[in-house]
């Protein structure tokens, strides 16, 4: 039987190896970071652990008939994190969101699992392996970590100008918008609401956007989020 300080350095190995995977999600401002990591990680780490070792620890003895398992806990693992993972991935306009993070909530969970096992070297060499995957190739897709994304929803009354005169505004400030909602009233208000997904220089902040959006004639309301 493995001593009780070794399973809880397989458990701690594999909550920090988990917490250097989210400290990268962190550090690019996604909303699944570090914490989550390290606790998925943990988790999972402690569930190896239960899994593959708890039969030790039931004193049985060596003549009592029992047959155990021990992948159905850590198989339920491979399968239950998917549930998490699957709350991250948001659709936000045409475009989906959140499915990197999803990956790398179910790498810290095999990391978690190798460490649990006692796989010290591969849990490590996963985590490094990760690392060059979501920083290290970052690079070659199209990341503009110095651009920031916001949602922005406006409604138009009589006087407003056309979404387009509105898009070559933004554009003028360096900002990028693309229309992706549109809906027109047709009754006595007659009123246009437009949502835009804008990307923006991240020097620009909310004030000045509002400012500029505000100034525009016929806008009557505006609401800017930050997509999911």
């Amino acid at each position: 039987m493995v001593s009780h300080a070794e399973l809880v350095g397989r458990i701690a190995v594999g909550a920090c190896l988990g917490g250097v995977i989210g400290y990268e999600r962190d550090r690019h401002g996604r909303p699944v970071g570090l914490r989550t990591h390290l606790l998925v990680a943990m988790a999972a780490a402690t569930f190896m652990v239960v899994s593959s070792q708890f039969v030790y620890f039931q004193r049985y003895g060596k003549d009592d008939l029992v047959n155990v398992d021990g992948s159905r806990i850590a198989a339920s693992v491979v399968s239950g994190i998917g549930f998490l993972a699957g709350g991250s991935i948001l659709r936000s306009g045409l475009t989906v969101q959140g499915i990197t993070t999803a990956a790398g909530l179910w790498l810290v969970t095999a990391i978690g699992l190798c460490a649990g096992g006692g796989m010290i070297v591969e849990a490590v060499s996963v985590t490094a392996l990760g690392l060059v995957a979501l920083a290290g190739l970052r690079r070659f897709e199209d990341k503009d970590d110095a651009s920031i994304r916001r949602r922005v929803t406006l409604v138009l009354g009589e006087g407003a100008p056309p979404v387009s005169a509105i898009v070559e505004a933004l554009g003028r400030i360096g900002a990028v918008a693309a229309e992706v909602e549109y809906e027109r009233r047709l009754d006595e208000k007659q009123r246009v609401t437009v949502a835009l997904d804008v990307r923006m220089p991240a020097r620009i902040g909310l004030a000045e956007l509002l400012g500029h959006l505000e100034g525009q004639p016929g806008v009557r309301r505006v609401h800017v989020q930050a997509p999911p």
